[in-house]
């Protein structure tokens, strides 16, 4: 069984970093799962934000995050990060990290169905 829990969420003001990391605890020793952040506003569906593939050698962004965030995966620690720049009061939501159950996939997804392992959530709030 996998399970997944986000941290570093937090307030912050317009302008700020953040940086949010996602753990997975399971049997095996490592993380080969296609990994993704997802954010969710008060009032809205949630929304694909960053997605990486097994090796991290393929990533992919939301138009509204790119060039401010970077996902970057750690396999051996089984952790998956997202670094947020230039943060804004539209990203204010809370972030969630996903893991999709097939491993050893080159895929990157975007898609919420796409994903079977969910995190708790992380709140990030961004002030004006």
């Amino acid at each position: 069984q996998v399970q997944l829990a986000e941290s570093g969420g937090g307030l912050v003001q317009a302008g700020d970093s953040l940086r949010l990391s996602c753990t997975m605890t399971s049997g095996r020793s490592g993380s080969t799962n296609p990994m993704g952040w997802f954010r969710q506003a008060r009032g809205k569906e949630r929304e694909f934000v960053a997605g990486i593939n097994w090796n991290g050698g393929s990533t992919r962004y939301a138009d509204s995050v790119k060039d401010r965030f970077t996902i970057s995966r750690d396999n051996a620690k089984k952790k998956v990060d997202l670094e947020m720049n230039s943060l804004k009061p539209d990203d204010t939501a809370v972030y969630y990290c996903a893991a999709r159950a097939r491993e050893w996939d080159a895929g990157v997804y975007y898609a919420v169905d796409a994903y079977d392992y969910w995190g708790q959530g992380t709140q990030v709030t961004v002030s004006s």
